[in-house]
């Protein structure tokens, strides 16, 4: 992709995201973003992405499968070996390092005050990610921008249900999706953690979609984007999405993105910033009319940023 097509991309991106109709979608890949290269993931240091998370898991439990890479079902050994206890307190220690947000972090916790600059009617933004650590959190307390997070909680053996964490800390469990709008995207962003989330303060809170038990929990009980408050449903339903450091491997994401698609009325272009997709990804991102830049995530967000500024 050559300069001058990256350039255009942002040109539009920014256009379109200064009216408050670009969705960015955090997949792991973004925790590589300005890691150097041939730097491994260490704990406290840099966050891990998905395969590097599995690798963990399965060295330390020495995993007897043949793809230590294949997180869902490394997750899923650890928990029918060890019990979910041992997994989750695993997760916990890794994601309450002493990790700092990288560059793209950083400019999603730019963006309301660009708007601002730019007197805007809407300087929030809606964000979603599949991650459980807190660096998108970290960053915007760092820019002193307000936050509202939305996660996926469920217990074993019960009912999945989304919780909102106020900007003030409070929590309130999403009950009545339909009257729930206590947001203010006007002022102030909105996180979606759609896999679960890491609870700094108490372990006993973190919530995990990571095992294969978990993932078929998430899809057969009651379909997941009917639990979600319907302000933000409507502003999926009618936004672009750039995809950033997500591949379509997640079958769980495909099916969450299907039903957003398929509810959208009309047709908006979206983009994938993958490096080197394979053929499986680009039928896949074609087909949904989903357009891929082959850069790595660092260009994109210093061309967007550029653009913004």
């Amino acid at each position: 992709m050559s300069l001058d097509s990256l350039d255009r991309h942002c040109q539009l991106v920014a256009l379109r995201l200064c009216e408050g109709k670009v969705i960015p979608f955090l997949g792991a890949g973004v925790n590589l973003c300005e890691r150097p290269d041939g730097v491994p993931w260490s704990d406290g240091e840099f966050l891990p992405s998905g395969a590097e998370l599995s690798q963990y898991l399965a060295d330390r439990y020495v995993y007897p499968g043949p793809n230590p890479r294949d997180l869902l079902r490394v997750a899923q050994y650890v928990d029918l070996t060890a019990g979910d206890a041992a997994l989750f307190d695993d997760l916990h220690a890794i994601f309450t390092g002493g990790y700092r947000p990288n560059k793209l972090h950083r400019l999603l916790a730019e963006f309301p005050s660009l708007l601002r600059a730019r007197e805007r009617a809407v300087c929030g933004q809606l964000i979603l990610t599949t991650n459980y650590d807190d660096a998108v959190e970290h960053a915007f307390a760092d820019a002193n921008e307000e936050l509202d997070v939305v996660y996926y909680a469920a217990e074993r053996g019960e009912p999945g249900r989304f919780v909102h964490i106020r900007p003030d800390g409070e929590h309130i469990e999403i009950r009545d999706r339909g009257d729930y709008r206590p947001f203010d995207i006007e002022r102030r962003s909105i996180l979606l953690k759609v896999h679960g989330a890491v609870d700094r303060t108490d372990v006993d809170a973190d919530s995990y979609v990571i095992t294969e038990d978990h993932y078929i929990d998430y899809l057969a009980r009651e379909s997941v984007i009917r639990l979600l408050p319907t302000y933000v449903m409507a502003r999926m339903r009618s936004s672009h999405f750039v995809f950033l450091g997500y591949g379509m491997r997640d079958w769980n994401l495909r099916v969450i993105l299907r039903s957003i698609w398929a509810e959208q009325s009309r047709t908006f272009a979206s983009w994938a910033i993958q490096r080197d997709p394979d053929e499986v990804d680009r039928k896949f991102w074609d087909r949904h009319r989903v357009e891929i830049l082959d850069r790595a995530l660092e260009d994109w967000v210093d061309a967007m940023r550029a653009e913004l500024q």
